[in-house]
């Protein structure tokens, strides 16, 4: 029973980049097991949505090989299996929009009153991009939580909730134009910190069209 326990233990984050950062045995068990993790976690989120498992694995078979090549911009902000899963979520997108387009050629897309694939994605899709904006969703909280000075997440929460900038300038002390300078540097810092959470400048975009 006790060894059962031992093997039961979630990893710590030190454990995973430490067993993944070798290149021997070690590095082979903690990939299938960050491996069947993913895939759990993965079907019990898209649970019921009629996703076909082939996906998932494909899916986790990317996201392995992203992980492994970017363990240097994991910071420890948030539990590692959550940084893996995020990615692994993009990758069930990415493979889902690939499938979608795969039987369209490059001359249906290029006629100019193409009747091509121009019906709305397909509901598998529609669940990928919901799962990914509520992973982007989660690390931006974060990150602006997290990254930002006092100043910077006052000013930027403000201007997302809709207040006018004259009226978080004024409110805060400020004028515009260093209004402006403040945001724009909190801007930078979050695009950055999700990009270290694993999306790219094309995801975030793609995710809110």
């Amino acid at each position: 029973m006790k060894a059962q326990s031992t093997l039961t233990t979630p990893r710590t984050n030190d454990q995973w980049l430490g067993s993944l950062s070798q290149n021997d045995e070690a590095r082979e068990e903690a990939l299938m097991a960050l491996r069947r993790r993913l895939l759990k976690g993965l079907g019990t989120a898209m649970a019921g949505k009629g996703i076909d498992r082939t996906v998932f694995e494909d899916a986790v078979q990317e996201a392995l090989v992203k992980i492994l090549a970017n363990l240097g911009s994991f910071r420890g902000q948030s539990r590692f299996e959550t940084w893996a899963m995020t990615i692994a979520v993009r990758e069930v997108w990415t493979e889902l929009r690939r499938r979608h387009w795969k039987n369209v050629s490059l001359d249906e897309i290029l006629q100019p009153h193409s009747s091509g694939p121009k019906q709305p994605l397909k509901a598998e899709e529609e669940i990928g991009r919901g799962a990914e904006q509520s992973q982007l969703l989660r690390s931006l909280r974060n990150a602006i939580d997290s990254d930002l000075t006092e100043k910077q997440r006052i000013a930027l929460t403000a201007e997302l909730e809709g207040m006018p900038q004259e009226e978080i300038a004024r409110r805060m002390g400020s004028n515009r134009n260093a209004l402006y300078k403040l945001v724009h540097d909190a801007r930078k810092r979050l695009r950055a910190s999700l990009e270290t959470a694993g999306f790219s400048t094309a995801d975030i975009i793609s995710a809110f069209e």
